[in-house]
């Protein structure tokens, strides 16, 4: 009875995670009804709480396909409760992508449950469980982009045209990164079960750099642009305009004041 009862608080959803949620409803309430004195923090708080929720649901789906695979022990490690202070790295998973995205607007990929990759076997199981995390941030860009795509945006608040546009932007820099052929990345993730031996041990090493040579490349001009043009054009494929993208960063900003032109539309909007 008590292991039962101690597998079913291990996948019982954390208060902690329900209360982001509760987070990102109310703010995303007061985006939609313009209700808050200051539109950027409105916009501030609900992005920033949906992107939190964006990352639980990330590792959860990273640990809810390796228990399927046949990693049991994710359950008593806290993975399938949602309770992003449960994973091994809150500072990878958590801390820093909210900084990179307060800092510069990006989508930063996190990585911080451990998988007993032992207890799996088939090659297909460990590409799955590596693949599943970006997945979600596919599926949450395309939720948050479903609106714009399925031409339902009469009667929308501009606020929240903007504000759902520069989350799907997050969510799509996340997908993108993460599904780099990088070590220490999904990508590699994905593919790493394909190579062989020799080359599993040689890359191994540089896991740990992964994520910090990536950040590195961005900060050149060229590739910084290439990136982010790459990004753009995905949205404007799920009929996001740059605007809107634009407008939501700012508003996101709201340290720095409003933007005068994002303004103006919005109050022509």
């Amino acid at each position: 009875m008590t292991s039962a009862t101690s597998r079913h608080s291990g996948r019982r959803v954390s208060p902690v995670f329900l209360g982001i949620v509760a987070v990102m409803v109310v703010t995303g309430w007061a985006v939609w009804t313009d209700f808050s004195a200051s539109a950027g923090l409105a916009v501030f708080l609900f992005v920033t709480s949906a992107w939190i929720v964006s990352l639980c649901l990330h590792e959860y789906a990273h640990a809810r396909t390796a228990l399927h695979s046949g990693d049991i022990s994710v359950g008593a490690k806290g993975y399938l409760t949602l309770n992003p202070l449960a994973y091994t790295h809150a500072l990878l998973s958590i801390v820093l992508p909210v900084l990179f995205v307060i800092m510069g607007g990006i989508g930063l990929p996190g990585g911080a449950v451990f998988i007993e990759r032992e207890r799996i076997r088939g090659r297909w199981r460990h590409s799955l469980i590596s693949a599943a995390g970006p997945l979600t941030n596919v599926l949450f860009a395309v939720v948050c982009t479903a609106p714009f795509w399925l031409d339902a945006l009469d009667g929308v608040p501009d606020l929240v045209r903007f504000a759902l546009a520069f989350l799907a932007l997050l969510q799509v820099t996340a997908a993108l990164l993460n599904f780099l052929p990088v070590p220490g990345l999904d990508g590699y993730g994905v593919i790493e079960p394909w190579l062989s031996y020799k080359i599993r041990r040689q890359v191994e090493p540089f896991a740990p750099y992964g994520l910090i040579a990536v950040f590195a490349l961005l900060f050149i001009p060229e590739v910084n642009g290439a990136f982010f043009d790459g990004v753009d054009a995905i949205l404007r494929s799920l009929g996001v305009a740059d605007l809107d993208a634009d407008c939501g960063r700012e508003y996101y900003r709201f340290w720095q004041g409003e933007n005068e032109f994002c303004a103006a539309v919005r109050d022509d909007g």
